[in-house]
């Protein structure tokens, strides 16, 4: 995905939203119709982590989060992905020390470090291979708009920082589909990171009785220290890259140059070299994210700082799995 146009998250209308809107409406109609169809029954329990908009809002590290919990719970997650950037069309178990990338996604790639991670684009027979591996309950990264397999529970991941941007479907806006045909699919929503886009969302979950879950996403802190008063280049391919850097300099980095790419950026060969080449000229440590650190070479010297996500109430999490 390309990065996500600046109106998106303007509250005024704009020029380019009002031109696109005629399109917007017929992509945001056919995307509900989509979503209001009937789902397969999955073989175990689906839990699904999504959002409402394009881009990055956290789910990933919702996800890690949910089957953490699911395990102190006693139950055994299995991750499902589609597997977006990935060639394989699965259903196939990733292994992080033999797939890359280019062939299971990036996702799936940090999702197996923790639990089995399953890569199918027919999610029903995804949901199945996760049985095969042991898992009694499946965690779906991603797939709120798709509605080929029926879920338990679904928890929308919201960017407190931009919340519903615009409020228009794509192209005019970054909403998948229009929000009303979005928030009853939805059992919980969850703002991750201060806002007052994300408050208005949560108000909007009160106002329809569903549970409102604040978090943010936590550093790891041994990482972190290493940073602090550190000169750095930083780089990222996410949905918002700017997140990225702000915490970087929360943490104390001396930011000296960031490069932000598109979210699931394919890294080239030459893109990594000129990166690693110019913070060695420059006496720079390089740094990125886990997403984008399996995207890149191996033997590539940079830095990561890895993120978790921290609920301010983790009980409220809890309470809505153990109804699984």
């Amino acid at each position: 995905m390309r990065r996500a146009p600046g109106f998106w998250w303007r509250d005024a209308p704009t020029p380019a939203a009002r031109l696109l809107a005629p399109v917007a409406t017929v992509y945001g109609a056919l995307a509900a119709r989509r979503m209001s169809a009937q789902g397969a029954a999955a073989p175990c329990p689906v839990v699904c982590i999504g959002n409402f908009t394009l881009g990055g809002a956290g789910k990933t590290p919702t996800a890690l989060a949910v089957a953490a919990q699911l395990r102190d719970l006693g139950r055994r997650p299995a991750f499902l992905s589609r597997g977006y950037g990935g060639r394989l069309p699965g259903p196939v178990r990733v292994d992080p020390a033999l797939h890359r990338a280019d062939e299971v996604g990036d996702e799936p790639l940090l999702l197996a470090r923790a639990a089995p991670a399953i890569v199918a684009r027919d999610r029903v027979a995804g949901a199945r291979a996760c049985v095969a591996a042991g898992a009694d309950v499946v965690v779906m990264d991603d797939g709120l708009q798709n509605p080929s397999l029926a879920k338990a529970l679904v928890l929308a991941v919201f960017d407190g920082a931009v919340g519903l941007g615009n409020g228009r479907a794509f192209p005019a806006g970054p909403l998948r589909a229009p929000a009303a045909a979005q928030w009853p699919r939805i059992d919980a929503a969850l703002a991750i990171g201060d806002g007052a886009p994300g408050e208005r969302v949560l108000a909007q979950a009160r106002a329809l009785g569903l549970p409102a879950l604040r978090g943010r996403l936590a550093p790891d802190p041994e990482a972190a220290a290493t940073l602090g008063g550190r000169p750095v280049l930083a780089f990222a391919g996410i949905g918002r890259p700017e997140k990225f850097f702000s915490t970087l300099r929360d943490l104390g980095a001396d930011l000296r140059e960031t490069r932000a790419f598109p979210d699931h950026h394919a890294f080239t060969a030459a893109e990594a070299e000129s990166l690693a080449v110019e913070a060695a000229r420059r006496g720079l440590l390089l740094v990125t994210t886990e997403k984008d650190r399996v995207r890149l070479p191996a033997a590539m010297p940079v830095a990561t700082l890895p993120v978790v996500l921290a609920l301010d109430e983790p009980e409220g999490l809890a309470g809505l799995l153990r109804g699984l």
